[in-house]
């Protein structure tokens, strides 16, 4: 039992240093202009460490789902970049092969948030309308 909690620690310290040295490129050294306003939300290893999938989020509120699109496209093609990089900072003999999803979390949340809210509000009517 121990190896595998060592494991899990080890796989969770490599995807926080993932996050935050990608997170680091997103912000600076990455001179696409479809990159901006990106930061990086979170980093799920595969078990093996052989892959990750990187899910990254865009700030804004106007047209989102265009700007969310040609951000995966800049990443996907600068990931050579992002991997080489990542090699000579994490100083490790590997890095795991990197894939780039929108994360709609939070827009999603927001969304569930105002249907309940609204739900709410249709209650209380109803009920002010029974008495």
């Amino acid at each position: 039992m121990p190896e595998q909690r060592a494991r899990k620690y080890h796989q969770d310290r490599v995807a926080e240093t993932l996050r935050e040295e990608i997170g680091a490129m997103i912000e600076g050294e990455l001179s696409d202009p479809r990159i901006a306003s990106a930061y990086v939300t979170q980093v799920v290893l595969n078990p093996g460490g052989k892959s990750a999938m990187i899910y990254v989020a865009v700030e804004g509120e106007h047209d989102i789902e265009a700007r969310e699109k040609a951000n995966i496209e800049g990443l996907m093609a600068a990931r050579g970049y992002i991997r080489h990089e990542l090699l000579e900072r994490m100083g490790v003999r590997h890095v795991p092969e990197l894939m780039f999803y929108s994360d709609r979390s939070e827009r999603m949340t927001a969304r569930v948030e105002e249907l309940l809210e609204r739900q709410k509000k249709r209650q209380k009517k109803k009920t002010a309308e029974a008495l």
